[in-house]
């Protein structure tokens, strides 16, 4: 999902899409056990201090009881001084997500993250139902919803759908170009 939002972005003419993940705070023994995949080589850790050479953010993550994970939570609590100063005041920020299953949290996870936004002052992206008819789609299992593109990753087997895939390569492509037209 993040490489297909990340694609979306850089897809948009005059952006630089970075794509970065959240430090690890669990321990390798932990991650075995909750069957965690191994970390992709090619996609460094980001530092707080790097949102602000944003225009635009897309967060994503996995979701943890209906909310994003406590790496995730630990990065923003790690964001303390660019609260402080406002420093990410008026940026567009979108979010996307994996749950387990439908009870998983699709929604809730999104409307819990907003809270991170809203403090910094940053500006909600939501898809709406911007994204064409795959958003009405119900013939197949899919994640998602007006907030953002999401998947379903059950125990972690399965992989984003086609329709999965697109919604994320549009969010990435949607929230670029916002961006790009707030920048001044």
């Amino acid at each position: 999902m993040a490489r297909e939002v990340h694609r979306g972005a850089a897809s948009v003419e005059g952006v630089e899409a970075t794509l970065w993940r959240v430090p690890e705070t669990l321990s390798d023994a932990i991650l075995q056990k909750m069957k965690a995949p191994p970390k992709a080589n090619d996609v460094e850790d980001i530092r707080p201090e790097q949102l602000v050479e944003a225009d635009g953010l897309i967060f994503g993550f996995p979701s943890r009881f209906g909310m994003m994970p406590s790496q995730f939570k630990a990065f923003f609590d790690a964001t303390h001084d660019l609260w402080a100063s406002q420093s990410l005041a008026g940026k567009p920020a979108g979010i996307f997500w994996s749950t387990g299953f439908h009870g998983g949290g699709q929604e809730l996870s999104a409307l819990t993250a907003i809270t991170q936004l809203a403090h910094h002052g940053m500006i909600f992206v939501p898809l709406g139902y911007t994204s064409g008819s795959g958003m009405f789609e119900m013939e197949e299992v899919k994640g998602g919803s007006s907030y953002g593109a999401g998947t379903f990753a059950a125990d972690g087997s399965r992989q984003p759908t086609q329709l999965e895939l697109q919604q994320a390569f549009y969010q990435g492509k949607y929230v670029a170009q916002i961006a790009k037209r707030l920048k001044i």
